[in-house]
């Protein structure tokens, strides 16, 4: 996956509570509001996936919302993001194995299908263990690291993630 660095605008809002004439420990709430925002949203199909926030640039003048007393101050930053591509090399974990295929996980995704058709040579093993398993013996099975590609990706706005359909289709994929 690309790391990418971007800056974002952001509005993150403090609790009355919080604040304090002490402009430190309102720059420390703001931070850490921020942080937890881009954890909670976790994803944009624009920026791909949320890694760390690196640096808060600029902090705009609080606006008071009247019915509740919290301030809400406009903040620029910048953000480490990860975004998957078609065509990239990735190594994911086995997580669930099924007779149609295998489910993977790669850093914070955690929606990767790897079908039965796109694994060349591999054999469905079902059992109490269940497996792929090819002719030289290679064998995906729960927690194994395996080199694939990515087929193609789809976003989904509802549960703020990307689902992949992956490949074994080219050189020197397959279990690690």
């Amino acid at each position: 996956m690309v790391f990418l660095e971007v800056e974002m605008a952001w509005n993150v809002v403090i609790l009355p509570e919080q604040l304090d004439a002490n402009g430190l420990l309102l720059h420390k709430a703001i931070i850490l509001r921020l942080m937890d925002d881009i954890a909670n949203r976790k994803a944009s199909k624009e920026h791909g996936y949320y890694v760390a926030v690196t640096t808060l640039n600029s902090i705009g003048e609080g606006k008071v919302r009247e019915l509740s007393g919290d301030v809400l101050f406009p903040v620029t930053f910048s953000c480490i993001t990860q975004k998957p591509a078609k065509g990239e090399i990735l190594v994911g974990t086995v997580d669930k194995i099924l007779k149609q295929g295998v489910f993977l996980k790669s850093g914070p995704i955690s929606s990767i299908f790897l079908s039965e058709k796109m694994m060349r040579d591999y054999k469905y093993v079902g059992g109490e263990n269940p497996m792929f398993l090819n002719d030289k013996h290679a064998k995906l099975e729960k927690d194994t690291m395996v080199r694939f590609k990515v087929l193609g990706l789809k976003w989904l706005e509802s549960d703020r993630e990307f689902q992949i359909l992956a490949t074994l289709a080219g050189d020197f994929l397959g279990s690690l």
